[in-house]
């Protein structure tokens, strides 16, 4: 597959280098090329260094790994280098005091779609910091780590879902492209709990089993006790 990257940081350096040995064609797109050469020499395999409009051109899927706030302009600016291509989105609007900046307004996501009308955008690999997507493999007591991916179209969501299983992850439907704020406000209470905090952000959560309440076995098991116990 080819991959076209726009963005030179943490994020763009930690997914490239496992799609790099996963095999995939990957560009470096930025707007200074020695950071993109830096980052390109730094993936080695088949990454190469090129300009943001460059990138945008020659991916089959295009990862916007840049900062909230830029990422829409970027995109414009190589729209039609976009058109009916994947544009992965894996940014997290989250500002100081871990406040959400698109409340009340459209997701991270929504504004690359409105700038790019004729990508098909997805959301995807925003829930974990970079040094986690660095890991080979990110797998947690024997559990792969399942991400999330949102977006509208099924072509475009078999690409990223690749994608994830390149970095050894598992992913997991997420619902539509209108389902990304969610993922970005998860993003931000989990941030603000494990940095904020200090808190484990997974005890907030009970196992699968429990999610709708104990499960029928157990609620029979545990009446059968009761009425053990009351004899």
């Amino acid at each position: 597959m080819r991959i076209g990257v726009l963005g030179t940081g943490n994020m763009a350096d930690a997914l490239a280098t496992h799609w790099a040995r996963a095999g995939h064609d990957v560009t470096i797109g930025g707007r200074d090329t020695h950071k993109a050469e830096r980052l390109a020499t730094r993936i080695g395999g088949s990454a190469r260094p090129a300009s943001l409009r460059a990138a945008a051109e020659f991916g089959q899927v295009v990862l916007a790994a840049l900062p909230f706030g830029a990422g829409a302009e970027v995109v414009r600016d190589v729209r039609a280098a976009l058109e009916s291509k994947v544009l992965l989105d894996c940014s997290n609007p989250v500002g100081p005091g871990f406040r959400l900046l698109t409340e009340g307004g459209p997701s991270a996501a929504q504004q690359l779609a409105a700038a790019a009308p004729e990508a098909h955008v997805i959301k995807a690999f925003n829930l974990c910091h970079e040094d986690v997507w660095r890991m080979r493999s990110p797998v947690f007591d024997g559990r792969p780590l399942a991400v999330p991916v949102c977006g509208d179209d099924e072509s475009a969501l078999a690409r990223v879902r690749e994608l994830v299983r390149d970095l050894g992850c598992e992913a997991v439907a997420g619902g539509g492209l209108e389902r990304a704020g969610l993922l970005e406000a998860t993003a931000a209470l989990f941030i603000a709990l494990w940095v904020g905090e200090g808190v484990d952000a997974q005890a907030i959560a009970p196992p699968l089993a429990y999610a709708a309440g104990p499960s029928h076995q157990e609620g029979e098991g545990g009446t059968a006790a009761l009425r053990q116990g009351t004899r």
